[in-house]
């Protein structure tokens, strides 16, 4: 019996925008595609377009005119990568390697018609297939797709992100890697904590925590597509060597921290409703108004006095503040509440780990960290691997690296 042929490890690398910020930047992508090319790897690249395109094309967007048709925001914006992924498939070319350049709607990426935040509801894989085959690397347009009516879409800032994801997905591939300019997730911020450590392995719960709660590294919808499929990511750095992190699912004979790690969201703002009736109904009737915005709420706390009346707080985005403020204003005539009080100076700290499930005293150990520092808290939430807390802005840094210190999460020091 002969045997079946060895099938060859796929991989979809996925650069960001600092990656290919410039030609530079993009021949050394090229040699690292190179690498796994000559270690006999099928490689497909993913590319966003090159650090600060995006903006400048916004920026044209505006001086053009103030309200911007979204399908035509989405053409403009999706022309960015058009540019990056040329330009490495002619570096790859350059080195001997056949390579070919696509824009979502030439892979045939077909997504939903929300224009500016469209959702993948289907990846036509038999090109990349066909070149893969064949020895030919494709490298595709991140952040970008079309609808079933030939209109240009894309996904949202960090977009990228989903489509290296879902194209790993569609194609089978052994692992997704996203090269960005951090050398893996870390425990916190490295900018706040110096001595913060990189995690070797996080599981895609964890991870999406994170990354819903501020940190910068992985977009949350990717994270959620590889959970939801399968996928195994690992963030590296693009300007280095190293294993990076690993983000897959959970092993039940694998230990776990207790607090993997924390992040923060400076994009907060806290509005409150004071002294409304306590009757049921009461949380939908202040709500409906914010929902109806499309205005995003997070965390919510609702106080009952001892007069019977309710202290309703919640939290926006800081771009939302402003119009949530208007809308409470009309919702305190009509609930005859006592007043309105808004701040968007505050921001959100958080603990994340699968270990919490499994160790009781992290929230105390966390409020405690945070007392010794006279930090005052100002809102809680609490989930079964994750507890954050709202603190005055200014406090955003001495919080983090009190927490993180509680918590033990730094490297051992380096001996000369």
């Amino acid at each position: 019996m002969s045997e079946s042929p060895e099938v060859a490890t796929r991989y979809v690398h996925k650069y960001g925008g600092t990656s290919v910020g410039s030609v530079e930047r993009i021949h050394a992508v090229a040699d690292r595609v190179a690498r796994s090319l000559e270690a006999g790897q099928q490689v497909v690249v993913v590319l966003s377009a090159m650090a600060g395109e995006t903006d400048r094309l916004e920026g044209l967007a505006r001086e053009v005119a103030e309200e911007i048709a979204p399908r035509e925001r989405d053409v403009l914006l999706s022309s960015g990568e058009q540019v990056s992924i040329a330009l490495l498939a002619m570096a790859l070319i350059k080195r001997g390697f056949a390579a070919r350049s696509y824009l979502g709607w030439q892979v045939r990426i077909l997504t939903d018609d929300a224009h500016t935040r469209a959702r993948i509801e289907h990846i036509d894989t038999d090109a990349l297939n066909d070149d893969l085959a064949n020895g030919v690397t494709p490298i595709i347009a991140g952040f970008q797709g079309i609808d079933t009516r030939g209109n240009m879409t894309t996904f949202g800032r960090g977009g990228s992100d989903t489509t290296a994801v879902a194209v790993a997905a569609a194609i089978g591939a052994d692992e997704c890697r996203i090269y960005t300019d951090v050398d893996g997730v870390h425990t916190a911020d490295p900018r706040i904590v110096e001595n913060a450590s990189m995690l070797h392995v996080v599981t895609f719960e964890e991870m999406l925590e994170l990354a819903s709660l501020g940190s910068k590294v992985l977009h949350p919808r990717a994270v959620e597509f590889a959970g939801k499929y399968g996928v195994p990511l690992r963030v590296l750095s693009s300007f280095g060597d190293g294993d990076g992190t690993l983000i897959t699912t959970e092993e039940n004979d694998m230990e776990q921290p207790v607090v993997s790690g924390i992040a923060y969201s400076r994009d907060e703002a806290k509005l409150t409703l004071l002294g409304v009736p306590d009757v049921p109904g009461i949380a939908s009737k202040i709500l409906g108004p914010i929902a109806d915005a499309n205005i995003e709420v997070d965390m919510i706390v609702q106080n009952v006095g001892a007069d019977g009346s309710t202290d309703f707080t919640f939290t926006v985005k800081r771009e939302d503040f402003v119009r949530a403020l208007e809308l409470l204003e009309a919702v305190k005539a009509d609930l005859d509440a006592r007043s309105v009080e808004g701040d968007n100076h505050i921001v959100k700290v958080s603990v994340v780990g699968v270990g919490m499930r499994s160790h009781a005293g992290v929230a105390t150990r966390m409020f405690d960290a945070l007392a010794a520092e006279n930090i005052n808290i100002r809102m809680i939430s609490t989930s079964e691997i994750k507890i954050s807390v709202v603190v005055d802005e200014r406090y955003l840094e001495l919080a983090v690296r009190a927490i993180h210190a509680a918590f033990d999460l730094s490297d051992p020091p380096v001996k000369d």
